[in-house]
């Protein structure tokens, strides 16, 4: 059985998913066969596995880091909220099933098997997995039949590390309070701690470890300074999306309304990366500005989502952006929003069975029990160049607009142009990432760039990462972790 670790935080957000990604591409960079591994995820970012199937965007980044095939197995169960339904479940890259939170609690125990099978097949190849828990172990309400933290550790006796992050200030409260509430089995499989996200300088917390120490008896293995590296990768979920408003200035605004049930926004992530690009993130109670391009991502709800879309407004900013001879691209649920009508005969997404969309595009959309998951190779029929993405969707689109497909994927029409050609739609994502495609549309509105290498971009950050956590980790702890 390979080596194995897992890292958990004391909170949501402390910056798990980056150090397990650093560490893999570390342990990668010295040869050894390390796998990525997370028990439970709950993100509408998802990717398609190499082997088919859904997986966490996270853990598709992971395996990249670590140099080696994705894998379901990887990820075996993933939530995706959606509306009344609560969360569509994923195990083992296929749908399982929707359940509400209270309903998903009864159903953990038999999702345990699942998870440590796929533990084993990612184990049973590899030198080294470094597991990724979900939340906190603190959170002692949910550790009844719990998967994805202390529950799997004791079962698959990995031994912990506890993240902190003290940029978000009470990190000595965080890992103290952790340590006292844990009951004594789980306090035992804690190995010690790491201090993540450090700014300034290192020496004066000095006196926390002592006191963290003096405390827990868990010993500090390493403080973590802030990452710039991490901005450069694919967003992971919904909580990052606070700090990606915040954008800088362009000489191109692209603007994108972030709906309750938006996915896969890290679709947006090569074009944020472009200096002439200031990319907007509207969140709700703002207008959509005054903008070049207006971009619809994905939604796990398309329905829902086009109603708060109406609550905000956005479908009459939205008319005057076209008024002004302003684009649109729709990608996925974006797509469906932007026909004439999506039916929900079966009730797949929740209450309603139908709703007007937003009649920019000539089409329809009608959904189906049938999920279409698979990574694809494409080429856009607008300028004529090779797209490489992805396709996560339910349901069906058509119309007089699709006779004028956006892309070929596959070898078969995808997606839909407004006669003027600037409306369009696609299933496809990850579009923005081929570099081609990315440098003909910021050509069409005046620029030069879209010709660096997004790709490689992100495995730049994954090795910067990688030498940070070499330089700032104990180094007497790595030498046993990758030894």
């Amino acid at each position: 059985m390979a080596r194995a670790i897992m890292l958990q935080g004391t909170g949501s957000d402390v910056g798990k998913t980056v150090l397990v990604a650093g560490l893999c591409r570390l342990a990668a960079n010295r040869g050894l066969a390390v796998r990525p591994f997370k028990p439970q995820n709950m993100s509408n970012n998802a990717a398609v596995a190499d082997d088919g199937g859904e997986i966490g965007r996270a853990q598709w980044l992971q395996a990249l880091a670590a140099r080696t095939p994705s894998s379901v197995h990887m990820n075996p169960v993933l939530l995706k909220p959606q509306s009344e339904n609560g969360s569509q479940i994923i195990v083992q890259g296929r749908v399982f099933g929707q359940a509400k939170a209270r309903d998903y609690q009864r159903l953990k125990p038999q999702l345990l098997g699942a998870v440590l099978e796929s533990f084993e097949k990612v184990a049973a190849d590899a030198d080294l997995v470094i597991v990724e828990g979900a939340g906190s172990p603190a959170e002692i309400n949910l550790r009844v039949a719990d998967i994805a933290n202390m529950g799997f550790a004791t079962r698959a006796g990995v031994p912990v590390v506890l993240v902190g992050d003290i940029d978000r200030g009470g990190v000595i409260a965080s890992l103290v309070g952790t340590q006292a509430i844990l009951d004594e089995g789980d306090r035992a499989m804690v190995a010690g701690y790491i201090i993540n996200k450090f700014r300034g300088d290192v020496s004066l917390f000095d006196d926390g470890i002592r006191a963290i120490e003096g405390f827990t008896g868990w010993p500090c293995f390493g403080v973590v300074p802030w990452l710039p590296g991490a901005a450069r990768l694919p967003a992971e979920d919904s909580v990052v999306l606070e700090r990606l408003a915040k954008g800088g200035a362009g000489r191109l605004k692209i603007a994108v309304p972030v709906l309750p049930h938006i996915a896969n926004f890290d679709d947006l992530d090569p074009l944020r990366s472009e200096p002439d690009v200031e990319l907007v993130f509207v969140r709700p109670g703002e207008r959509l500005p005054v903008a070049s391009l207006i971009v619809l991502p994905g939604s796990k709800s398309t329905i829902s989502d086009l109603a708060d879309l109406r609550a905000e407004g956005w479908d009459r900013d939205l008319q005057a952006h076209v008024r002004r001879g302003g684009r649109v691209i729709g990608i996925c649920g974006g797509y469906q929003m932007l026909g004439r009508t999506v039916h929900d005969p079966l009730g797949i997404e929740g209450g309603m069975l139908e709703a007007p969309g937003l009649a920019l595009l000539d089409v329809e959309t009608e959904m189906a029990p049938e999920k279409t998951v698979r990574n694809s190779h494409a080429r856009s029929t607008e300028y004529d160049v090779p797209l490489a993405g992805y396709q996560i969707h339910l349901g069906i689109t058509r119309g007089p607009d699709g006779t004028r497909p956006s892309a070929i994927i596959d070898g078969a029409p995808d997606g839909a142009l407004s006669a003027d050609g600037r409306i369009m739609g696609t299933y496809l994502h990850g579009l923005f990432g081929s570099d081609a495609y990315r440098a003909r549309l910021l050509q069409s509105f005046g620029l030069s760039g879209g010709r660096r290498n997004y790709r490689e971009s992100v495995e730049q950050a994954l090795d910067e990462i990688a030498g940070e956590l070499e330089r700032h980790l104990d180094p007497r702890w790595l030498a046993g972790l990758l030894g």
